[in-house]
């Protein structure tokens, strides 16, 4: 496959909901306000594009690891001008790690662990689907299921977190997977 064809425009654009999904994981309430994470998700895809030649990978997963990388160091970029810090590559590395942790949870409450490499692309695959079928849910809904899933709330602290019930955040879950299996299962 050629590296270049893998990274053209719509090939970038599919992973456009997947880092949204953990940037808005990464930066958190206290940061969000400050910065959009659909603006660094642009600013990342604009790079991508106009670094697509610098791209080596051949598969879709080698193309996420690439952007993620990218998202890590944006979002870092970000934070310092935010807050005028001096350069820390401490937490530009603590930032990809948490990235590929935050992407690893994402896949594995998808699949579990595979072995071959076009399972592992088939999980991609299916992570960047995900992203994109919960950017379709109402936003409570998106908002229990990233917290429960993603980032391994308690249900107590999720429904603290949106001030419902637990009663009504188990709803709210029940009805987010039902719809994320319905869209899940459709063919693209």
């Amino acid at each position: 496959m050629n590296h270049q064809a893998e990274a053209d425009p719509p090939a970038l654009e599919r992973f456009r909901e997947y880092l949204l999904l953990l940037a808005r994981l990464q930066l958190g309430d206290a940061l969000r306000g400050n910065l959009d994470p659909s603006d660094v998700v642009q600013q990342t895809l604009l790079e991508a594009h106009r670094k697509r030649d610098q791209f080596r990978g051949h598969t879709s997963a080698e193309l996420a690891a690439w952007l993620r990388q990218m998202l890590a160091f944006n979002l870092a970029d970000s934070i310092r001008a935010l807050h005028r810090a001096k350069r820390d590559v401490t937490r530009e590395r603590s930032l990809e790690a948490a990235l590929e942790e935050s992407s690893a949870r994402i896949e594995s409450w998808l699949v579990a662990e595979q072995s071959s490499p076009s399972q592992q692309a088939e999980a991609n695959e299916l992570a960047v689907r995900l992203a994109a079928a919960l950017a379709t849910l109402p936003e409570m809904q998106r908002e229990a299921l990233v917290l429960r899933h993603c980032q391994g709330w308690p249900l107590a602290d999720i429904s603290q977190r949106l001030g419902r019930t637990p009663a009504a955040v188990a709803g709210l879950l029940k009805r987010g997977l039902r719809q994320l299996r319905q869209q899940l299962q459709k063919p693209e």
